[in-house]
């Protein structure tokens, strides 16, 4: 038979007995002592009949200040931060190789450090004298940040606790090791028990963390996805190696908005902020061509005017060529079907070719009509009108859907000189600010309206 775990507790005074008896030892109450089920009856041991510490609850009315934020004077990476960097978070920031971490990084420690934060760079990939080079070559020479070459998990944390910063930046998670874990540096098990470790030393000193991760071919930080969990915020770098762009995204911030932006320009002396990204995106633009649509977009609290590329020209092949770059390719071949199915407009034997001009990458499907728009101009070979911007969501029937967020993207158009606007006819607008809004139901109104043709 198996054996009891049941525990044997008093009612009146809590203490706890290994078994039944009519008087409490502890109090001398008559008739209180009652058997507790264990915490757990799972498989293995479980938690057995030991209780822990009563958890202090509250209500959901209980006011709280928001919690205290550090600038660092950068104001594109304060800006994907959330307005700041919280004490006591993990931000997890991942990118390709070269893209530009370490020295997005360097730079954001320096300007931390130059504002009296006690900031500690700790890498793993490079040798210290590497890490100077490049502080040199940014001009952070003279910035008060201490510098530190290591692996062993260990040694970083007690090195941590000593010098108890406000800030440190670990580079990279896949290369910490930690002595309790039998697997080789960079394996599941040793990125998830060092990504452990450091949060939890985040969270217990109040330092906040920063950890650079590596990632896969296809973009995603590599080792287990619980890390992106453990986190307190996730961010991406982006760019194409062509462009001297470069977009730090977050996709995960418990304390700010998700998907906000910020953009860089990679210079010969580091990164450079772009205070105005549309203007940016834009500033290539010059007369009139079949094929151009401006799109007002919103990355998270930013609007943000792209301009949409498109190429169709007779294919050769018995597969016409579908290549996309910045947008994303499912909803483009939806696109296509659309047109063709609602408005009689065969894409069939033609080569179709889109891109967003700047290596940005545009996500949310209110850039739906401006991609129609691209394609329709560039198979017509009849330019959109050069001062419109548009954006709207395509339904299956063809039908345009309103976005959200519209007033602000009407106003960074106007802001950059644009003064007439394509939209769903759906779309609730309060203060166009003087700007021209074209309604327009569906798409085949669209085609009829803007190209002539129904």
């Amino acid at each position: 038979m198996a054996k009891s775990t049941n525990a044997f507790t008093c009612t009146a005074c809590g203490a706890s007995h290994k078994k039944w008896a009519g008087r409490c030892d502890a109090c001398g109450a008559w008739n209180t002592i009652v058997e507790e089920a264990p915490l757990s009856q799972g498989p293995g041991r479980g938690l057995g009949a030991h209780k822990g510490r009563a958890v202090p609850l509250s209500s959901l009315m209980t006011t709280e200040a928001p919690p205290p934020r550090s600038l660092s004077g950068m104001e594109e990476l304060d800006r994907v931060l959330g307005g700041g960097l919280v004490p006591g978070s993990a931000i997890l920031v991942g990118g390709d190789p070269g893209i530009g971490k370490s020295t997005l990084l360097l730079q954001g420690a320096a300007a931390f450090a130059r504002r009296g934060a006690n900031a500690v760079y700790i890498s793993g990939e490079e040798a210290s004298a590497q890490v100077r080079m490049r502080a040199q070559r940014l001009g952070l020479a003279d910035a008060p940040v201490r510098l530190g070459a290591e692996t062993n998990l260990r040694d970083i944390l007690t090195t941590l606790d000593n010098e108890r910063p406000d800030l440190a930046i670990i580079d990279s998670v896949q290369t910490l090791w930690s002595d309790q874990v039998e697997a080789a540096p960079g394996s599941v098990a040793q990125v998830r028990a060092a990504a452990h470790e450091l949060v939890t030393f985040a969270k217990r000193k109040g330092v906040a963390i920063f950890l650079v991760g590596h990632v896969t071919k296809e973009g995603q930080i590599a080792g287990p996805r619980v890390v992106e969990h453990m986190v307190d915020t996730v961010i991406y770098f982006e760019g194409e190696r062509g462009h001297q762009f470069r977009i730090l995204r977050s996709v995960k911030n418990r304390f700010g908005p998700a998907d906000e932006i910020g953009v860089f320009e990679m210079t010969g002396s580091g990164l450079a902020e772009v205070a105005n990204p549309s203007a940016l995106f834009l500033s290539e633009r010059g007369q009139p061509v079949p094929g151009s649509a401006v799109f007002a977009g919103i990355e998270g609290t930013r609007p943000v005017l792209t301009e949409v590329q498109a190429l169709v020209a007779p294919s050769t092949l018995a597969s016409p060529r579908r290549t996309v770059v910045g947008l994303d390719s499912g909803r483009v071949s939806t696109i296509l079907a659309v047109l063709e199915a609602r408005c009689g407009i065969p894409f069939a034997g033609l080569d179709v070719f889109l891109n967003v001009a700047g290596g940005m990458r545009v996500n949310e499907p209110a850039a739906d009509l401006a991609i129609a728009g691209a394609l329709l101009s560039a198979r017509e070979d009849s330019a959109l009108p050069p001062e419109a911007v548009l954006f709207g969501e395509i339904s299956l029937s063809g039908a345009l859907r309103p976005v959200a967020q519209a007033e602000n993207r009407l106003k960074e158009a106007q802001k950059l000189g644009f003064s007439q606007a394509i939209l769903p006819d759906s779309q609730k607008v309060e203060g166009a600010g003087g700007m021209g809004v074209n309604r327009i139901a569906d798409l085949t109104g669209f085609v009829g309206e803007v190209f002539g043709a129904g």
